[in-house]
């Protein structure tokens, strides 16, 4: 980035009154960030307004508009300061209509085909440009650009520029940590912690028209045609890309359900099934014996074989109950599970809840979408809301626990329970299925077996089975 004396000056100022802070933040998606960008307190200070609105309008290049638009809110005073420099007439969308009047969403004066400039403080994923941009566009005005102070480089101006949306950003948040380190208003430590932040939390989505759009490849297959392989370049998050890597290194699509009851049967299943898992699945409130050497043997176990640890703890409480029951009490999951099951019945507060829990390690869960109990109450409208919830924390949510193909987004993995090379059903309800059909009528990437290998006279040999026929079916899929 090319020296900016007036830039460099206008995010000192910035920092001096507040508007970059530096600390521990929850973000409105839920996420934990350690950087947060209040641009809406420059109302108070006019003359910062001013040099924010001189370098936003710079940034535009020197084309002809008809009119200037700011999103709703932060970017309705910037938008007004610009409007009143250079005699552009503004027009002001509204977050809600009118219930009375003339109910208008858009105040201004407007013919059909001008040009207009949206103007905005922050871009994250774009979905409130994208919001103004579709209600102008509706009204025929031609919006095409969009001007943004910061760009947190999290997918918005990817995200926009796949729905037509061209953003020119300001400043990026690596160029603004790298300005304030020079003037020494950060240390090198804060800087770090930001940059690492972002290198693991830049994929956001819009979802336009039912569909959402990838940070990083648009949709080019749906997920039941994509390879494993493919589908690591379609996600940012870590645990989701060392799944799929392990899955097409080892050739695995396999989760193994360790439902035993002793800290020996689940060491001794470990050792015996490790070489074809992908996953190991525990539910450590069975364990009679349950210690912490219990998970350091199972951690060693998991180096040792390549898999990965999956609890099924299928958290369903509040987000500050959550948060106890995952970092903290006798099992500590957070500690050493790299992936949890959770119930979307609470609503995002769930995940919202876990996420404040995980203090920077590499986690995530699956949203138990669906079931495979006879009677299940899962319906329909809750599975989707289920997607809906994934959709919006991708950088805690891999995917789901499901028995249908709920979402052909490539990012989110669906693993399928109740699976038996004899599909049949136990007397308690539960339903089973095979590993072909598991994986191409029912759309699972990872079948998860139990009682089909603990109770098998052989259970590494059942495990071997199990891998080749899911791994097979998989192929013929993508094939």
């Amino acid at each position: 980035m090319a020296d900016n004396p007036a830039l460099e000056q206008c995010l000192i100022d910035l920092h001096k009154i507040g508007v970059i802070k530096f600390g521990d933040f929850t973000l409105k998606s839920g996420m934990q960030s350690p950087v947060y960008f209040d641009l809406r307190i420059i109302v108070s200070f006019p003359k910062i307004l001013e040099k924010v609105a001189d370098l936003m309008w710079a940034s535009a290049g020197g084309k002809e508009y008809h009119h200037i638009c700011g999103v709703p809110y932060t970017g309705l005073p910037i938008a007004t300061c610009i409007s009143l420099k250079k005699d552009l007439p503004m027009l002001v969308r509204r977050k809600e209509k009118k219930s009375y009047g003339t109910k208008k969403m858009v105040e201004g004066i407007y013919k059909a085909g001008e040009k207009c400039l949206m103007i905005e403080d922050v871009v994250v994923s774009g979905a409130s440009v994208y919001e103004t941009v579709l209600t102008l566009q509706e009204l025929e005005l031609d919006v095409t650009d969009a001007v943004v102070f910061l760009d947190r480089e999290q997918g918005g101006p990817a995200n926009l520029h796949a729905l037509g949306i061209n953003v020119i950003a300001v400043v990026t948040i690596t160029e603004m940590m790298a300005i304030l380190l020079k003037h020494s208003r950060i240390n090198q430590a804060t800087a770090d912690s930001v940059i690492e932040f972002i290198n693991c939390h830049n994929e956001t989505s819009i979802v336009a028209d039912g569909k959402a759009t990838f940070r990083k490849t648009l949709v080019q297959k749906n997920r039941t045609e994509m390879s494993f392989g493919s589908r690591i370049q379609t996600t940012v998050h870590p645990v989701a890309q060392k799944l799929l890597a392990l899955m097409v290194k080892k050739k695995s699509n396999l989760c193994v359900a360790a439902d035993v009851d002793t800290s020996a049967k689940l060491l001794e299943l470990a050792e015996k099934v490790g070489p074809f898992i992908c996953l190991f699945k525990t539910h450590m409130d069975i364990i009679k014996d349950f210690s912490k050497s219990t998970i350091s043997s199972l951690k060693d176990l998991a180096v040792k074989h390549d898999f990965i640890l999956f609890e099924d703890r299928q958290f369903g409480d509040i987000g500050n109950t959550v948060a106890s029951q995952y970092g903290g009490g006798l099992y500590d999951v957070v500690d050493w599970a790299d992936i949890v099951t959770v119930h979307g019945l609470p609503g995002d507060g769930v995940i919202k809840g876990l996420v404040s829990a995980v203090n920077g390690q590499a986690r995530g869960c699956m949203i138990v979408a669906q079931m495979s109990s006879e009677g299940s109450l899962t319906s329909e409208s809750y599975s989707k809301a289920c997607v809906e919830m994934a959709e919006d924390h991708t950088y805690f949510v891999m995917g789901f626990i499901s028995q249908g193909n709920i979402s052909q987004d490539p990012r989110f993995l669906h693993l399928t329970p109740g699976v038996q090379i004899e599909g049949a059903a136990d007397k308690l309800g539960q339903q089973y299925c095979s590993p072909r059909s598991a994986v191409l009528d029912k759309g699972a990437d990872i079948i998860i077996v139990g009682r089909g290998i603990i109770q098998a006279e052989d259970p590494a040999l059942a495990a071997q089975a199990y891998q080749e026929k899911a791994y097979a079916a998989y192929v013929t899929r993508i094939e």
